[in-house]
């Protein structure tokens, strides 16, 4: 698993040596991701360290976000995560700019009455008929999001065939329908159980949750959407500009 032995004279702490090889292997692929690591008793008898020693690595893995621990499953390595710039972009696109191979799975095409989040969001009566769209988007075959979005109905036709090979702004785009400006709200709470089945997490992994709702050049409200992440695999990166 190592490359090279650890030098025990060295005044690097065991447990960093291990850490930067295991980061190495990661960074080459060597351990690709969902590569199972033996638990920590049988990694610190392997390399001759003790638990405690094998058990800082690990954390020091964990909090850089390479590998992750499952119950009932073990140290896991995962998918680099996706870093997403502050834009008015779909995920799609931002996934297919940073050489990962987007993948979606449709989990409803439908029409739904707006609830009143819903209604608020797009200036329609509540209760009034809205596109639904329900999407599971995978980034280099690993699971990452689960999308639920709302337009206004009678805004665009959409089918699965559309959503599979696409971002739905590409989509609203090369209609003539143009998102300009959104409002956006990130927060973080743990994954629901519909989340986790389908995300392939444990119960309560902690999620990045996105609001946001886009607009056009005419102030028109054109879609409402309300996104979950897998908290270590995604992450939003923003600008600051000094006043």
């Amino acid at each position: 698993m190592l490359s090279s032995p650890l030098d025990r004279t060295s005044p690097i702490p065991l447990y960093f040596q291990i850490a930067r090889q295991l980061e190495d292997a990661i960074s080459r692929g060597e351990l690709a991701p969902g590569t199972r690591l033996d638990n920590e008793i049988e990694l610190s008898e392997r390399l001759a360290v003790s638990r405690p020693t094998m058990r800082k690595a690990i954390e020091r893995l964990v909090n850089q976000g390479l590998v992750v621990r499952r119950r009932g499953i073990g140290t896991v390595v995962v998918p680099k995560a996706v870093k997403r710039p502050m834009a008015l972009s779909s995920l799609y696109e931002d996934l297919a700019h940073a050489g990962r191979r987007p993948r979606t799975e449709i989990l409803a095409v439908t029409t739904r009455a707006a609830n009143p989040d819903v209604a608020a969001a797009l200036s329609l009566p509540e209760g009034e008929p809205t596109l639904y769209l329900e999407r599971l988007r995978y980034a280099d075959d690993a699971p990452l999001a689960v999308m639920h979005n709302y337009l206004p109905s009678g805004l665009v036709e959409l089918d699965g065939d559309m959503l599979r090979s696409q971002g739905l702004y590409q989509i609203l785009r090369a209609r003539g329908i143009q998102p300009q400006v959104a409002t956006q709200t990130i927060a973080a709470r743990a994954a629901t159980n519909h989340e986790a089945r389908l995300l392939e997490a444990g119960r309560s992994t902690p999620m990045l949750t996105m609001t946001r709702t886009a607009f056009d050049a005419t102030g028109r409200a054109i879609e409402y959407g309300n996104h979950a992440y897998l908290a270590d695999r995604y992450s939003i990166e923003v600008t600051l500009v000094a006043r």
